[in-house]
C-alpha cells in the first residue's frame, strides 16, 4: 500500500471522528463570518489596514483562518501516534510489511488532509461571499498564493503536533505540548520579538519603527504564523517589511522539510 492510499484512509478516519463536530463549527464561524464582516464597506478597521480588493479582505481574514485552522490541526493530530502507542495498536501497525518512512508520510498526509480539506471548502465559500459583498473577485494567482500559504502552515502545524505525539507518554502530554507550542506561536511570539529587539538595542516603545519592523520580519521567519503572513504579503503592494521573497521561500522550504524529516526519523526509530 502506498503512502497516498494509506494517508487517504487515515484522512477518512479522522474526518469521521467525533472531534470534527467541534472543528467544523469552529472553522465555519471564524472563516465565513470573518469574510462576511470584513467585506462590509462600513466596517471600522485600524488606519494601518487598507481593504481595497477581494485579496485585501482575504489577507485580513487570514488572521481568523490562522487562529482556527491551526487549532484544528492540533486537535486532529494530537493523538495521531500516542493513542495507538498506548493501546498497543502502533506495535501491530509497525510490525506489518510496510516501510516505516512510508507510514510516517502517510500519517502526515492523512492528518494534514483532514484539516486542509474543510478549510479549503470554506475558503471557496468565503471567496463567493466576498465577491457578493464587494463585487470583486480574486485572481487565480492570488487564490493560488492564499491556498498554498494555508496548505503550508497547516502542514507545519501537523508535522509539529505529530512529532510531539510521538514523544508524549500519554494523551494529556501530547495535547499539552501541542497547545503550548500553538500558544507560543499564536499569542506570545510578539513577546519574544520584543525581547530580541531589546537585546539588539532597538526600542520597543514604537512598534512601527523601521528598526523594529526589520527585527519583526526576521523573527516571523522563525514562526509558522509569521511565515504564513510573509507568504501572503508577497502579493500585496502596500506591505513591505524588507524581507526578500528568496528568504521567505527558503524559510518555507526549511519549515516544510525539517519537521517532516524529524517525524520520519522518529517513526523509523520508535520502539512501541
Amino acid at each position: 500500500m502506498s503512502s497516498l492510499k494509506l494517508g487517504w484512509n487515515i484522512m477518512k478516519e479522522r474526518m469521521t471522528a467525533g472531534r470534527m463536530m467541534v472543528i467544523w463549527p469552529l472553522l465555519t464561524i471564524f472563516i465565513l463570518f470573518s469574510s462576511w464582516g470584513l467585506s462590509d464597506p462600513k466596517v471600522n478597521l485600524p488606519a494601518s489596514i487598507v481593504v481595497n480588493s477581494a485579496y485585501d479582505v482575504m489577507y485580513v481574514a487570514s488572521a481568523f483562518i490562522l487562529f482556527s485552522a491551526t487549532m484544528g490541526a492540533v486537535l486532529i493530530s494530537f493523538d495521531g501516534i500516542s493513542r495507538d502507542r498506548l493501546s498497543g495498536v502502533l506495535e501491530v501497525k509497525l510490525s506489518q510489511p510496510i516501510n516505516r518512512s512510508m507510514y510516517a508520510r502517510a500519517l502526515l498526509i492523512g492528518h494534514w488532509g483532514a484539516i486542509f480539506l474543510p478549510v479549503m471548502v470554506l475558503n471557496l465559500f468565503s471567496v463567493l461571499i466576498i465577491w457578493y459583498r464587494i463585487d470583486d473577485l480574486i485572481t487565480i494567482d492570488e487564490f493560488f498564493i492564499h491556498t498554498l500559504a494555508t496548505a503550508l502552515v497547516l502542514l507545519w502545524y501537523t508535522s509539529i503536533q505529530l512529532l510531539a505525539s510521538s514523544w508524549a507518554k500519554d494523551l494529556g502530554s501530547s495535547i499539552a505540548i501541542g497547545l503550548g507550542l500553538w500558544m507560543i506561536f499564536t499569542l506570545l511570539w510578539l513577546v519574544f520579538t520584543t525581547v530580541v529587539a531589546g537585546f539588539s538595542g532597538v526600542g520597543v516603545d514604537d512598534l512601527n519603527s523601521a528598526e523594529f519592523v526589520k527585527i519583526d520580519a526576521f523573527m516571523d521567519l522563525l514562526s509558522p504564523n509569521g511565515l504564513y503572513h510573509h507568504i501572503l504579503e508577497m502579493h500585496l503592494d502596500n506591505v513591505d517589511r524588507g524581507m526578500s521573497p528568496l528568504n521567505v521561500s527558503l524559510a518555507a522550504i526549511v519549515w516544510s522539510v525539517l519537521p517532516a524529516y524529524l517525524l520520519t526519523r522518529r517513526i523509523e526509530r520508535i520502539h512501541p
